[in-house]
């Protein structure tokens, strides 16, 4: 059975802005957010350029203790905000019987590289005893960017992710990659 969904927030991080607004000024001003690689040493590759997200402050929509630990990959942090900012525009509470009927799906291609590759030096400077952090496998798993939203927000109901790209023709499975959005179902 097909439910309708209707989409009552918008929460965008995206490489031209952080926030509906910031990032709707930039798209009507032409600007474009692909500029050198600034993260790693891109020197050695062909292509130096990409579309960072610049600016980004996680201590915005989440302790510092948070982002430190369990939701220190950015693909959380950036779910997160893109959530949090959602669920602020849509006005949304979270409380009483909509717990157990609300949940947080979220499209993504993949998260946790930053994380894989910082945690493999780590481990070959350190060794396996100290160079593997106890939350190494709660900053990658995928389904944690929805996990996280949904605790933040006590929806008791589905949380996924969808790993896999959107088709040409929407369809009512298909979903994109953050910017997110707060739904209810109706």
């Amino acid at each position: 059975m097909l439910r309708r969904v209707v989409v009552t927030g918008v929460g965008l991080v995206t490489p031209v802005g952080i926030g509906t607004e910031e990032t709707w000024r930039a798209l009507l001003a032409g600007r474009s957010g692909i500029a050198p690689i600034t993260r790693f040493d891109a020197s050695r590759f062909f292509t130096r350029i990409a579309g960072e997200v610049k600016g980004f402050e996680p201590t915005r929509w989440m302790g510092a203790r948070e982002a430190r630990t369990t939701a220190a990959d950015l693909f959380i942090q950036y779910a997160i905000a893109a959530g949090s900012m959602a669920m602020s525009d849509a006005g949304l509470t979270i409380e009483g019987e909509l717990c157990e009927r609300a949940g947080c799906f979220i499209g993504s291609g993949m998260g946790g590289l930053a994380t894989i590759e910082a945690t493999q030096k780590s481990f070959m400077e350190k060794g396996p005893r100290h160079g593997i952090s106890p939350f190494f496998a709660t900053q990658l798993i995928i389904n944690l960017a929805a996990g996280h939203l949904a605790m933040k927000y006590n929806a008791k109901g589905r949380a996924t992710l969808r790993c896999r790209p959107v088709p040409a023709e929407p369809t009512p499975s298909a979903t994109g990659t953050v910017p997110s959005s707060a739904t209810r179902s109706t």
